[in-house]
Parts: structure tokens; sequence; C-alpha cells
């Protein structure tokens, strides 16, 4: 058996921002620190920092007044912000730039009075900060058919914008619909999906064909690793996300020459040398790596954090 390892895969620069933040905070404050929703979704990293201590929360009511709270990396709304700074919470915001990116041209855009239409998935940690920020002014779609119901006319100012983790083929036919339907729809300045989720979405399209079987590392409510799964069953090959080895299934991999391993944008690299590790053990597997992408993006931890930690070292 041969695995086809695709490079770009795994942890993007704002799920490593957003992971360093809070061990950075943990070693700051002990472990017994708060995380509005999960620091990325994935439940590997999630159980990890449980078992330390961290507390992760659905609500800002469930954090005591003067707790520290970390914001994760999906982003948060107005209406959350003014909540904790109600309960006199220390925050920290963990949310990935360019999430930050959407949140500003929203507000930009309903200052300036455009219907913003917003591309994303109902329920998405995401999608309900970015709604946020200006909920008079957007209205969420999901697919093309969407479109249709949408009660605006060619008059009004239109812009539209997408949830950072969709896949590129998927927002691409929401943006033609809406093209279509309003010729004079704006559009970003700059592409708001992320270039890690584009970059491993690439990866799989270019090397499912080489393979008999996909295999994704991630967790079933990350919205990019399950774009990487649907990514490889449109290609025809039996895809499967997992949260890691003790997930996979013997039979699967019966008669099977290639398999295909990659890893969401808030996979850990552990998960899939896991994988590796029983595929070699069980089929005497042989790792061929292919990179298709180079990466070199990262970015800096929180300005709230770096003050904090000035502050320690002085």
């Amino acid at each position: 058996m041969r695995i086809l390892l695709a490079n770009p895969r795994g942890f993007c620069a704002g799920v490593n921002m957003a992971i360093e933040c809070l061990d950075e905070v943990i070693r700051m404050f002990g472990p017994h620190v708060f995380v509005y929703h999960e620091i990325v979704h994935n439940k590997y990293v999630v159980d990890r920092f449980t078992r330390q201590g961290v507390t992760f929360v659905d609500s800002v009511e469930e954090v005591p007044e003067g707790s520290v709270l970390l914001y994760s990396a999906h982003g948060v709304s107005p209406v959350i912000r003014q909540a904790a700074r109600e309960r006199k919470l220390q925050t920290i915001d963990a949310t990935c730039p360019l999430v930050t990116k959407v949140h500003l041209e929203a507000i930009k855009y309903a200052r300036e009075k455009y219907n913003i239409i917003l591309i994303g998935h109902e329920g998405h940690d995401e999608v309900i900060g970015t709604m946020g920020e200006a909920p008079e002014s957007i209205t969420l779609v999901e697919t093309d058919e969407d479109v249709a119901s949408l009660p605006f006319t060619a008059e009004d100012p239109l812009v539209y914008l997408t949830q950072t983790t969709l896949s590129v083929e998927e927002a691409g036919r929401v943006v033609a619909a809406l093209k279509a339907r309003y010729p004079h729809i704006k559009s970003p300045p700059k592409e708001d999906i992320c270039y890690a989720t584009t970059n491993r979405q690439e990866a799989v399209a270019q090397l499912a064909a080489e393979a008999d079987l996909v295999i994704v590392l991630g967790s079933q409510n990350s919205s990019n690793s399950r774009r990487l799964m649907e990514l490889g069953s449109g290609g025809n090959k039996p895809s499967y996300l997992v949260d890691g080895a003790h997930e996979l299934n013997h039979a699967w991999f019966e008669n099977v020459e290639c398999v295909l391993i990659t890893a969401g944008a808030s996979a850990p690299e552990v998960v899939v040398q896991d994988c590796i590790e029983y595929l070699r053990t069980n089929f005497g597997a042989k790792v061929d790596e292919r990179t298709i992408r180079e990466e070199h993006v990262s970015f800096p931890l929180p300005k709230e954090l770096r003050a904090l930690q000035k502050l320690r070292i002085e």
C-alpha cells in the first residue's frame, strides 16, 4: 500500500496563533481560564485543553465575573464583547486575522448602506460572529438556489462576503448566481476564503485521482475539513472524515493500493502521524509526501496578550 500524503495539510496560521495564544494564557494565568466556544473546531485539541483545566463555554453568563475569557479563532459579535465587559472579564481575542478582515468589511459596507449578502453555513460560529457585526444589513445564503429567493432589486446597493472556510467551488457557484441576477453586485477587495482552505482543497483536487480512497483528519464540526471530504467524494472516491486512527475501519483498506491522507486546517499533525502508523502496522504502507504549494504565513499573538507579556517582563 502507498500513502499519498498531501502537503499543505493541517494547521493554518490562524489555528497556530489561537492555540499558541491559549497555551500562553495558561502559562500566565494558570489552566482555569475560559474560552468562548471551541478554540478551534477539533476534538483532539479541545480535549487536550479540557484535560489541562480549560473550560469551554457557549454563553458569557457561564463565566464567573472577573475571570479570563479567550475568544476563539472563529470570532465573536459585538453583543458578546459587550456582555463580557459587563461581567468585568479580562478578554483576549484569538480571532483569526482573516476572519477579522471579513468583520471589518461587514462594518464598512453596512456604514455605506449596502445590503450585504454573506455566503456561508447557518449556525457556524464564524457566520454568527460576522452577522452580529451588522445584523440589519446582512442576509445569509448557503447555496446558489437560495439566490433566487433574495428580495433585492437591480437598483439596490449590494455586496457579497464569504465565510473563510468554504469550498472554493461551492462559493464560486453562489457568486456566479449572484452576478447573474445582480450584475452590479460588488465583491470584497480581496478574496475572503482563507488561503489555507484554498490550498488544502487544491491539494486534494490534484492528488485524489491517484488514490483509491481519501482519509481526511478533522472533526465533524470543522467546515473546512468537511469540504475536503466532500471534494474527495465528488471525485467518486470513498472519502472519510475521522478524528484519529481510533476511528479507522480495517475493512475500508482491503484491496486498496493507494490512500490519500490530508488534514483540515484545525487538525494537528499528531493525528496524521497516528493514522500513518496504523497503515504501516496493518498494511505495510509506505509514505509518498507530495507538496502542491508552499506556505509561509504566520500571525503574531493578539496585541493585548503581547502587552500583558511585556508587563510581566517589566
